[in-house]
């Protein structure tokens, strides 16, 4: 048996920024449209006018400034709402396999290792933009990679899951170098013309590197252990698929095509659960919550984090105990709490722990246990 460890880590961050205000303008343009074309309608009681969205409702409901997107104006154009981004051939990588390889390069840079050096490659992600290939097989072959690759989805708890699988194989000495890579366009599933959610969500790519601490070359985190829970619902959901074209309904209309959610009800359930699944980790690795220095959460909601926070640690978290990044990213699905690690694990040293925890649709939870290790 050999012992897991992160050794490095690394984000990808598109270019184009959407701000609140610039959303809203975008927004509310095409409320005010909707609402002119259906006027009829609207005085019938046929339908039902939509409201305008401000800046100071996204920021009041999530704690959300800005988000990064893959493209900027689609996604503002008030007769479209949704990026515009160009087919490619089937010659060409994929645009997710793209975004992955800067954030492989950055997380194999940190690890001191080429891509020969990798043989698993796990794209863990809330959605892939083909049924197969694999998009893992695909990165592992830009890579210049061995082994083998595979994609799995667990919604938002997409890479927490990746970690524990990466870190049993590698444990187990089926492989000794890991890449878990998260490739989130979450733009592309959300409908941004919907009041309750047309905030959310932003692009982004991680990945982490997993291979044997003993053959780490710098500081890394050992993976003192993994604990991973489903519990279904369908108050996170979308219903897309290649099932789609046959049924009566078959069409791309159908809002249930998009990221919906049932907010008050996630937040009721998810919560205590999420809380109730780390207290229980924390307590079958004997480790008190006064003894992690760090907590890398899910990106999703400012709110739901505070909560979590307060629940763990038994009072408000101090400064730095536990990162918000989502004012700047938003939510990014599976890469929330990865961005978080990887922005806010360096000052840590020898001997502190942290916990990665990220949940969502299933409902799931994964969390893992780090512990800072630094080599002379």
């Amino acid at each position: 048996m050999y012992q897991p460890a992160i050794t490095g880590s690394g984000v990808y961050t598109p270019e184009q920024v959407i701000t609140n205000d610039e959303l809203v303008v975008a927004f509310n343009a095409y409320v005010a449209r909707y609402n002119a074309e259906n006027a009829e309608a609207i005085a019938a009681g046929a339908l039902r006018a939509k409201g305008p969205s401000s800046s100071e409702f996204i920021l009041s409901a999530s704690g959300i400034e800005q988000r990064f997107v893959m493209d900027k104006d689609g996604v503002l154009d008030p007769d479209r709402m949704y990026p515009r981004l160009r087919q490619r051939s089937d010659d060409e990588p994929g645009i997710m396999a793209e975004m992955a390889l800067e954030a492989c390069g950055k997380a194999l840079t940190a690890a001191g290792r080429p891509g020969a050096d990798v043989d698993l490659v796990i794209c863990a992600a809330s959605n892939h933009e083909r049924a197969y290939p694999a998009i893992a097989i695909e990165i592992q072959q830009l890579l210049g990679a061995g082994g083998f690759g595979f994609d799995m989805n667990v919604a938002c708890s997409s890479a927490t899951f990746g970690i524990q699988a990466a870190a049993d194989m590698v444990r187990a000495g089926s492989v000794r170098c890991a890449l878990v890579v998260c490739p989130e366009i979450c733009s592309g599933h959300l409908e941004w013309r919907d009041r309750d959610c047309h905030f959310i969500f932003g692009d982004v790519c991680t990945a982490l590197v997993i291979e044997r601490a003993e053959e780490a070359q710098g500081a890394h985190f050992v993976v003192r252990s993994t604990r991973c829970a489903t519990q279904f619902s369908n108050n996170i959901r979308n219903n897309n698929g290649f099932l789609r074209r046959t049924r009566p309904d078959g069409t791309n209309d159908r809002r249930d095509m998009q990221f919906m959610q049932n907010g008050r009800k996630v937040f009721k359930e998810v919560l205590p659960m999420v809380s109730a699944h780390i207290a229980g980790h924390l307590e079958a690795e004997s480790v008190g919550a006064d003894q992690l220095r760090r907590l890398w959460l899910h990106q999703a909601n400012k709110s739901m984090n505070d909560f979590i926070g307060r629940k763990v640690l038994g009072r408000d978290p101090g400064p730095g105990e536990q990162p918000n990044i989502l004012q700047d990213y938003a939510n990014t699905s599976s890469a929330g709490s990865i961005i978080a690690f990887s922005k806010y694990c360096e000052d840590l040293v020898d001997g502190d722990l942290g916990l990665i925890c990220s949940f969502g649709a299933g409902y799931s939870v994964g969390s893992v246990l780090l512990e800072r290790k630094d080599v002379a």
